[in-house]
């Protein structure tokens, strides 16, 4: 069940003894990616502390008996800081709670982990990781998208396209090589920009990209764009969050992508 506050302050009241949290990768959002040792941990859960993007399946796993903590983040609508989620986590523990920290993908890239693990620590809890299949490698996959190719793209990058103040500012020069795969987490709102800044970096204008929504899941949608396109293709198809960006000649290969042209006729 989900946490009311007055459910959440007797939890904290109550517990009692040296308990411990898991950093648990939730996966993309479909529920059969979820590797065995988090499903385990979820069929177990006492206390379930999860974000917003972790998807309705996989909250379905989590026993009725276990106490649900909604923490995610929206645009618009933050909750509980993250000081106030490291603060929780550690209370929880403290009363002896087997809490899982359930996050979407995995907790390492882009979910602020380090950040906990690094208060928890500090905090002398107990803390184990247990790694997700992150977005990039889930929703490439679940598009028909190699991230690199031989052929075409000889390594990876893995990039925020939200900056800690809003719009990000990409390295100048460093994201130009057209054999380099880049992949975006958090990018839709500030799409523009980043096509812009790309293009100004020397990323050819007809660069393909793949805007995934809802990687993984039944109701994901693929649009295969341009760079020069992009902004367009946003604001005609109005993707949603969660939505990643895919940019890269490897785009070329999914094959079961809906060209966001055509799609726009359908």
């Amino acid at each position: 069940m989900t946490c009311a506050i007055e459910t959440l302050n007797t939890l904290l009241a109550n517990g009692q003894g040296e308990g411990r949290v898991w950093l648990v990768g939730a996966g993309p959002g479909d529920v059969e990616l979820l590797t065995v040792k988090a499903l385990r941990l979820l069929h177990q859960a006492e206390v379930v502390v999860y974000d917003r993007l972790v998807s309705e399946a996989v909250m379905a796993e989590v026993p009725a008996s276990a106490i649900c903590i909604d923490v995610g983040k929206q645009p618009g609508r933050h909750g509980l800081k993250q000081g106030e989620i490291n603060q929780l986590l550690a209370d929880l523990a403290r009363g002896g709670r087997e809490v899982v920290r359930l996050k979407g993908g995995d907790p390492f890239i882009f979910g602020r982990g380090g950040e906990e693990l690094a208060f928890l620590q500090q905090a002398q809890v107990r803390c184990e990781v247990v790694p997700g299949i992150t977005a990039a490698v889930g929703c490439a996959a679940a598009s028909t998208i190699p991230l690199t190719h031989r052929d075409c793209a000889q390594s990876l990058r893995l990039i925020t396209g939200h900056g800690k103040l809003g719009e990000p500012r990409l390295a100048e020069q460093a994201l130009s090589d057209p054999r380099e795969t880049l992949v975006f987490y958090m990018g839709l709102r500030w799409s523009a920009s980043i096509a812009e800044q790309l293009q100004r970096q020397g990323r050819a204008g007809e660069t393909p990209v793949a805007i995934i929504e809802n990687g993984t899941r039944a109701d994901q949608r693929v649009l295969i764009t341009t760079l020069a396109a992009l902004a367009e293709t946003v604001a005609q198809q109005q993707p949603v969050s969660p939505s990643l960006l895919i940019v890269g000649e490897v785009v070329r290969y999914a094959a079961a992508a809906q060209p966001a042209a055509a799609a726009a006729q359908a």
